[in-house]
């Protein structure tokens, strides 16, 4: 049935404030316990003074979030704005040389970041994987991609490497491994965009600018060489209507979503929480419902909070990078999950949709997901955690493919051909709402732990069966519900667009 089929107001309105009344009931329950295990000796590593003001300890937990904002925040700024001015002035007085500019300031910063050692090194592989994609041999260029890539995440290659990098702080090893990874998946693109060029090669000039660009060199999101090029290369920079407000009003939203997750930390220990697994053994099945679900949640606005400053300053750049990821409360499906839209649609075009086409055939879709979760598991960093996670996605990408084959046969075809649009939304929505809690569940597995995750998982389906297994389900059941509006308004926005444009 189409996505613009539509519920009785009423009906939305109902499934609203059941959502809302459940969130509250949940937060209320993570609140005390956050409240009640603010002075226990087992969370003193991730509890620490906060804002005096507040009266309350803060969850600290996240190392990152943590670094990014407090001892590493005014060397951010200060190497974001030094590529903001020098890109302006670049941009005003020869903009047929602005990448130049770009690639000696991300060089410069690299190399008074991490080093001279670490900048031979990634000059190294930048080498290696121009020289193969000389050869233009797709099968060559994988090969040669996926080697240098495992050299940065697997032992004992990686340590070997990171022997070389002298010095010692805080963030060295997270900006050795993000510097490294990100640079081997950006040579991966160049090489195979040059592989499909019929005439002639990039330079290796090219392949630096792409690579040095500073606001994508550490942290992403990977943008595939053929659209970084054609952007980069124009030399008519003009701006869109309202353009500078949007980037401004962006800008501003991210500044606001880093003071409201302090914030919460005052009063939610959300991250800290699960390490004590007998502590929140205690909590209700609903509170710790809600906590996995926050952490998943967590994760996605810490990874729109990176990616959106760093699109920030690439729109600034006059470049069109990739999106934040979706918002993970709007998902109820696995082909849509992902917290690095980058690269999800690095993936996508040059493993996912190279080999599962148009995603009809299960054997090639089976084949092209293994393919991609196996990349990813590199990507990742193989460890037992991270085997499992990609068995389990991996599995519900075919799952629902499955799913979706099965009641397309008869007589599901039939049954739901004679029942109305909204019976049959309501129908997948209930499908939809056990979809939602498999991405959950899956997902805190690699987020969290693999305990806390047994734990969550045992206690909705089996100890809180049936009365808070049901009734997680329901009020999941009516999140989708309001997803699913949500989708409908939007379908009938772009439809009018559309037809505005055609007019």
């Amino acid at each position: 049935m189409g996505v613009k089929t539509m519920l009785p107001s009423y009906e939305l309105g109902f499934y609203a404030l059941a959502v809302t009344c459940a969130v509250v009931y949940s937060g209320s329950g993570i609140f005390e316990a956050s409240r009640d295990s603010m002075n226990r000796k087992a969370f003193r590593d991730g509890i620490k003074p906060g804002w005096h003001y507040f009266g309350r300890k803060m969850d600290v937990a996240d190392f990152e979030w943590v670094m990014w904002f407090t001892s590493f925040r005014n060397v951010i700024i200060f190497a974001l704005s030094g590529h903001v001015i020098f890109g302006k002035i670049c941009s005003m007085t020869v903009p047929q040389h602005r990448a130049v500019v770009y690639m000696l300031y991300g060089i410069s910063a690299v190399l008074g970041s991490m080093g001279l050692v670490y900048l031979m090194i990634i000059l190294s592989h930048c080498l290696v994987l121009y020289s193969v994609a000389l050869a233009k041999q797709k099968w060559l260029c994988y090969v040669a991609g996926l080697c240098c890539l495992a050299s940065f995440k697997v032992e004992p290659f990686i340590s070997w490497q990171r022997g070389f990098v002298t010095g010692a702080f805080d963030l060295q090893d997270v900006l050795f491994c993000g510097g490294s990874g990100f640079t081997i998946m950006r040579c991966m693109s160049f090489a195979l965009e040059s592989s499909k060029r019929k005439e002639g090669i990039y330079s290796i000039f090219d392949l630096l600018k792409y690579n040095f660009y500073l606001p994508f060199f550490f942290f992403g999101p990977v943008m595939t060489f053929d659209q970084f090029h054609a952007q980069v290369s124009t030399r008519e920079l003009r701006r869109k209507d309202d353009e500078m407000r949007n980037i401004r009003v962006h800008a501003l939203l991210h500044v606001g979503a880093i003071i409201a997750v302090d914030i919460f930390f005052h009063f939610f220990y959300i991250l800290t929480l699960p390490s004590d697994l007998k502590f929140i053994s205690r909590l209700s099945d609903w509170s710790l419902a809600g906590l996995a679900y926050s952490n998943l949640v967590y994760d996605w606005v810490k990874a729109a909070v990176m990616f959106g400053v760093i699109n920030t300053i690439a729109r600034l750049d006059h470049l069109d990078p990739p999106q934040p990821p979706k918002c993970i409360t709007m998902l109820y499906v696995f082909a849509e999950t992902h917290f690095d839209r980058g690269i999800n649609d690095w993936l996508c075009k040059y493993v996912y949709d190279h080999i599962g086409e148009n995603h009809d055939n299960i054997t090639k879709e089976l084949m092209a997901t293994i393919a991609t979760f196996a990349v990813t598991t590199l990507w990742l960093g193989p460890c037992e955690i991270v085997y499992i996670w990609s068995i389990f996605n991996c599995f519900g990408l075919n799952f629902e493919l499955w799913v979706q084959k099965f009641f397309q046969q008869e007589p599901f075809a039939k049954l739901e051909a004679k029942m109305s649009a909204a019976m049959s939304r309501r129908i997948r929505a209930a499908f939809g709402a056990a979809n939602f809690w498999a991405i959950v569940l899956y997902n805190i597995l690699a987020l969290n732990s693999l305990e806390f995750a047994l734990l969550v998982t045992k206690r909705l389906l089996l100890m809180g069966f049936p009365v808070s297994t049901l009734s997680i389900w329901f009020i999941t059941y009516c999140g989708v519900q309001l997803i699913k509006e949500r989708e409908r308004i939007l379908a009938i926005e772009e439809e009018k667009r559309d037809k505005a444009k055609v007019e």
